[in-house]
């Protein structure tokens, strides 16, 4: 009997395309015999359809046409399993069944653990990472305050909301200021280079920061890293088991990676590899070396790093993480990782052997895995507390917690 794979996409976030772009890339590459592959695609209104038709990327040029032909479902957890339920109609049925979830989301209200702490009270198997893991990959902030207090490397930075900067922006321009210029003012909840822009002057500085304000109320601002070369690696694993991609040097001729680098295609090429979109292709249009031409020494130091990073933001699944390389100094920053990304980075594993179809087989496996090592866990007592409850009066006096 085949494992029944629901693979989630979507969500209300700005990387929304580029979500099932990933999902219908990874559906088409899932081992068939293996496992039965069930879409759910979740609208920019929220909305969960599925429907097999929901694996053709064509579906998706005019989903406002086409969604009628797909069911509108949640989903829910009954005595004999999970299941994909009808929310229209008069006889609110099961659809489909479900053993694992394989969520392929991107950017905040998806993949910064909204969707990981759904599925965590339902209760299904899921891969990626965990509430705790992706929350904190997603929120630049909190994320760098926590490698700093692992002894992580990472840039100058200062971050502020946009309410202190509308009330009080003369003290947060004087602290940007004495990181020195030039700076990258970013969104803190975003991904995709979305918003961001590079301050090489200070007269530049409140244009920039009122254009990644329109995305989030949280702002971080970092200091810039000079000679810069941009590189990645993916790690598959747990807590227990880590196994390390290739790394990746991205070229670009912009100051840093861009939206256009990553997915459109606008920047100049520079005479590194790219990978269609198409069959088993990297969805990004990014130029990039693979493996990167680094010294055997910061090569060793990306690989240490990595697993450091994996372990302090509790990553689980395929995560990327993302270094900034001073090519004169050799000192290497941590940027960010991302915890479910674009391609889930297959390419990179491929790079040593492993192709697609491969690493989404080991990410479901070790996904189950996962979930009854979890189950061996003591999770709640059989004692209930409630049934020696009188009510408020005295409550303290009679129950200790």
């Amino acid at each position: 009997m085949k494992i029944k794979v629901g693979v989630i996409f979507g969500g209300e976030t700005v990387e929304h395309e580029v979500s099932i772009i990933s999902a219908v890339q990874a559906m088409g590459q899932i081992n068939q015999e293996k496992y039965d592959v069930i879409p759910i695609y979740i609208s920019k209104d929220r909305t969960w359809y599925t429907g097999k038709m929901l694996m053709e990327m064509d579906v998706y040029k005019d989903f406002e046409t086409l969604k009628r032909y797909a069911k509108k479902v949640t989903l829910v957890k009954k005595d004999n399993g999970f299941f994909l339920t009808k929310v229209d109609g008069l006889f609110k049925r099961d659809v489909e069944e479900l053993d694992v979830v394989l969520p392929i989301v991107h950017g905040k209200g998806a993949e910064d653990g909204s969707l990981a702490g759904l599925l965590d009270s339902v209760g299904i198997p899921y891969a990626g990472p965990k509430m705790l893991g992706a929350a904190l990959g997603q929120d630049k902030v909190v994320m760098k305050q926590v490698m700093a207090s692992c002894g992580l490397p990472i840039v100058d930075y200062t971050w502020f909301y946009d309410a202190e900067y509308l009330s009080d922006s003369a003290n947060i321009l004087k602290d940007i200021k004495k990181i020195g210029y030039p700076v990258i003012v970013k969104p803190a909840n975003l991904g995709s280079s979305v918003g961001i822009n590079v301050v090489k002057k200070e007269k530049d500085i409140e244009k920039a920061i009122e254009e990644a304000i329109k995305y989030d109320n949280k702002i971080v601002v970092e200091k810039m890293v000079d000679n810069l070369v941009e590189v990645n690696q993916a790690v598959l694993g747990n807590y227990e088991t880590q196994e390390l991609s290739a790394i990746a040097e991205m070229l670009t001729n912009n100051d840093f990676l861009t939206y256009e680098d990553k997915y459109i295609g606008n920047g100049k090429k520079t005479g590194g590899k790219k990978v269609s979109a198409k069959g088993s292709g990297n969805m990004s249009n990014s130029a990039m070396n693979i493996p990167a031409k680094l010294d055997k020494t910061i090569e060793k130091k990306i690989n240490e790093l990595s697993l450091e990073t994996f372990r302090a933001l509790n990553l689980r699944g395929v995560a990327r993480i993302d270094y900034l390389i001073d090519k004169k100094s050799k000192k290497v920053y941590i940027n960010e990782p991302n915890t479910i990304p674009g391609s889930l980075s297959f390419y990179m594993f491929k790079a040593l052997g492993k192709n697609y179809t491969e690493l989404l087989d080991d990410l479901i496996t070790m996904t189950i895995k996962d979930y009854k090592d979890e189950h061996k866990k003591t999770t709640s007592f059989e004692t209930n507390i409630l049934s020696t409850y009188n009510g408020s009066k005295g409550v303290k006096g009679k129950m200790k917690i």
